[in-house]
């Protein structure tokens, strides 16, 4: 892309717990003149934002709808347990659901997890927010199961997570709204986030070379030959040179080599 066909600009959206920092180093890096501009959304107000065209393309968490989007997922996240420092679950490494059915668990109304059956025991009231509940883990009133990535976004002093191994998991993808051709942007993005070189395409194939038909090939083997030649007609020698000895050029004997020993 070059000159007026390039956008001035690239909205990206992402959630809570996504770092898109790296990639949009790469960005400034590659398209210096393209500006990129951050959109914050929450993942429930994310896949909206794309469909409406708030965004050109969102770093989200699965699902969606993939009659409106198209998405590629990047990464799945482990899911923790966020518990208070003093708690006896921060002696193991890792915990398991069957080790938290004595405790109070707390489902927020943005819970990112697809859950079957919540684990433990529910809470009086749902809180309204990731937030709120890691307020309500601090003072004592129960655990919260969130991706490992909110766990550090909403990092306090008094608390600390373990890894649940046998808990749903959220993944994270990059989508943008559907369309028949993918705009060159956002395959820009794509190929950032994919890992590709500068160099390297952009994920759309490639126009073949057109195969050589018998009559070119004919015709180039002609020119190779020389003009007036057939395959194994000699060419001349350049003016001033003397011929090889043992040739012949220009019907003139050249000097006789030297017999064959018998």
């Amino acid at each position: 892309m070059t000159g007026s066909d390039i956008p001035s600009s690239f909205r990206l959206a992402y959630v809570p717990g996504v770092t898109p920092t790296k990639w949009v180093r790469v960005w400034h890096e590659r398209l210096p003149h393209t500006s990129l501009e951050l959109v914050q959304a929450t993942a429930a107000e994310a896949p909206g934002l794309l469909a409406g065209g708030g965004a050109d393309a969102g770093l989200v968490r699965l699902p969606v709808d993939r009659d409106v989007l198209s998405a590629i997922p990047l990464y799945t996240e482990t899911t923790v347990v966020v518990i208070p420092k003093d708690h006896v679950a921060t002696a193991a490494e890792e915990v398991s659901l069957a080790e938290l059915s004595d405790e109070i668990v707390l489902h927020p109304l943005d819970d990112l997890l697809d859950w079957e059956t919540l684990p433990g025991r529910p809470a009086v009231e749902r809180p309204a927010t990731t937030a709120d509940a890691i307020e309500l883990v601090a003072a004592g009133v129960g655990v919260l199961l969130v991706p490992q990535s909110l766990a550090r976004l909403h990092h306090r002093k008094d608390l600390t997570y373990r890894p649940v191994l046998d808990a749903p998991e959220s993944r994270v993808a990059l989508s943008w709204p559907e369309a028949e051709v993918t705009p060159d942007l956002v395959e820009e993005f794509i190929g950032i986030v994919r890992g590709r070189t500068v160099n390297s395409t952009r994920g759309r194939a490639a126009t073949p070379p057109r195969p050589a038909k018998a009559k070119d090939k004919a015709k180039d083997k002609a020119k190779r030959g020389g003009a007036g030649g057939g395959s194994g007609a000699r060419q001349k020698p350049a003016a001033g040179r003397k011929p090889q000895a043992g040739g012949r050029s220009g019907g003139q004997s050249g000097k006789r080599g030297k017999p064959r020993g018998r």
